[in-house]
């Protein structure tokens, strides 16, 4: 970050400073940018519901083997032919496309205690895979010239008292055990109580090509103290969980992106977002009273001109990083508009990688840090990164999960 202060006013901390950039022609899904982990326990449960969707479903608690789903769960996975058993003992594995639940109504995710462990959540890490796109026509929409790459720093530490309250998302999907990035918003029915993280859509829902992904928890200011990937093989549990996990039992995504979403090109990028509302997998103290803090989020859609800097926050997880740190970018912001026909999204250099998907974008109004986008797209080379516009869409899912899902 420049010297400037940093872009997140924290209720009891600091403020952060951020940035921005212009077009480029070759586009990764940084969604692989939380792509499958060489983990080979792999294991998934579904979650989501998208723009506008009516229904979701509880997620209940699983102590083991002959524990009962509580709540409706039983009943929903009963709906789909799936046996609730089965499903908890491993039958969240199969994968197979007639049976991986995608509409929105479709949402389950019931907590399987112990699933996401320590040693899990290191190795849950994005190789490096990055996906070849469609080079984006430079007479497409507004888009402005490439941005300079440059350089994430690393966030100082603890991250609780120094950066916004961003933390890491574990999920499983067909290819293994995959991380993305997330932050907590504020809850607006639920003052000084929320418990929703704003996200990436590829983070939780595969898109055209499939459905949602399984077993997605939040880990709030995971690594807090940043420790190394050494230190990591001997740390104790609330070192890399400070606060917890937090299992998300409603997520919503934008129809858009399950319709559009692809994991080549920019297909779905402009609708790239997704929020979730979570429980912890223990205790019962809402998200934003356990780290303390929680972002207001934009959905003015402020020109990139008239912003003077923007931020990206994350945990990159391809090489040359590791997954284990939290870093950031800061920049004067640009546009990428990949057609003449969808929204202008926000571009910023960024040398961050895969994992750092979902990650929020901030920028300070007065003395408030806003989340203003997330992190979608960005080239094969790691030079820059895009992330959507939050206008009228973005506003309908995050309202709709506040007075559906938010008192839950």
């Amino acid at each position: 970050m420049r010297s400037t202060r940093a872009p997140f006013a924290r209720s009891r901390g600091r403020r952060l400073a951020l940035a921005a950039t212009g077009l480029a022609a070759t586009l990764a899904l940084t969604a692989t940018a939380c792509g499958p982990s060489e983990d080979k326990a792999s294991d998934k449960a579904d979650s989501g519901t998208s723009q506008g969707a009516d229904k979701g479903s509880d997620s209940g608690t699983d102590t083991g083997s002959d524990a009962k789903l509580p709540g409706d769960i039983a009943d929903k996975l009963k709906d789909h032919g799936i046996d609730p058993d089965k499903w908890k003992d491993g039958a969240w594995k199969n994968w197979d496309k007639d049976d991986w639940l995608r509409e929105s109504k479709d949402f389950v995710n019931p907590v399987i205690e112990g699933h996401w462990k320590p040693e899990r959540m290191k190795d849950a890490k994005d190789p490096k895979k990055t996906i070849a796109a469609k080079d984006a026509p430079s007479d497409q929409g507004a888009t402005d010239p490439e941005p300079s790459p440059v350089q994430a720093k690393r966030e100082k530490t603890p991250y609780h008292e120094n950066a916004a309250p961003v933390g890491k998302i574990f999920f499983d999907a067909p290819e293994g055990s995959m991380v993305c990035s997330g932050t907590v918003v504020k809850d607006p029915r639920n003052p000084g109580k929320s418990n929703l993280v704003w996200t990436a859509g590829h983070c939780v829902h595969a898109g055209s090509a499939g459905g949602w992904y399984r077993n997605i928890t939040f880990v709030p200011a995971y690594n807090d103290l940043g420790k190394s990937e050494a230190e990591l093989s001997n740390a104790a549990p609330q070192e890399v969980a400070p606060y917890g996990q937090y299992w998300a039992d409603w997520v919503s995504t934008s129809a858009e992106w399950i319709d559009q979403g692809a994991a080549s090109g920019g297909a779905g990028a402009p609708y790239d977002y997704a929020v979730m509302h979570v429980k912890p997998e223990q205790g019962s103290k809402s998200l934003e009273e356990t780290v303390g803090n929680a972002l207001e989020v934009d959905f003015s859609t402020p020109s990139a001109q008239s912003v003077s800097s923007m931020g990206a926050w994350g945990y990159p997880a391809a090489p040359p990083y590791n997954g284990q740190i939290m870093h950031k970018c800061i920049d004067k912001p640009g546009r990428l508009s990949l057609t003449t026909s969808q929204p202008t999204m926000y571009r910023i250099g960024c040398t961050m990688t895969g994992g750092s998907s979902g990650g929020g974008w901030f920028r300070m109004v007065g003395d408030k840090t806003q989340l203003v986008s997330n992190t979608s797209i960005g080239p094969a080379e790691n030079t820059w990164l895009a992330g959507p516009q939050l206008g009228r869409g973005a506003e309908q899912v995050y309202d709709m999960m506040s007075k559906k899902y938010g008192s839950q």
